[in-house]
């Protein structure tokens, strides 16, 4: 067994982890906003695991660099994403003022 194998063997399952407890927490989550939290970073951090653990299968660097490219886009739209909807959610008054700790955008007091 190599060090790639290791190193697969280790992060794919992470990995694999990573992305279901964010779908359950998309699942058992109460409001909007912790949904989006968990569909954004467990989910983000568990496909940057899969592709770190499938990357040593590749072989070669120029079999790996979809896999960089395609964490670099998740990275960049996933954050995003979650940015527009959440604060699409905030205008539009659909979100729980009760869950929130701190509401720095309150415009009320």
């Amino acid at each position: 067994m190599s060090a790639g194998d290791v190193v697969t063997a280790v992060l794919l399952p992470a990995g694999a982890v990573f992305s279901v407890l964010g779908a359950l927490g998309l699942l058992r989550f109460p409001d909007l906003l912790s949904r989006l939290h968990a569909a954004t970073k467990p989910q983000t951090i568990g496909l940057l695991l899969i592709l770190a653990g499938v990357a040593p299968q590749a072989g070669s660097v120029s079999a790996a660099t979809p896999l960089i490219l395609v964490g670099f886009f998740q990275l960049l739209t996933a954050p995003v994403t979650a940015q527009t909807v959440g604060g699409a959610a905030y205008r539009a008054g659909v979100i729980r003022h009760d869950l929130l700790t701190v509401d720095e955008t309150d415009q009320r007091s």
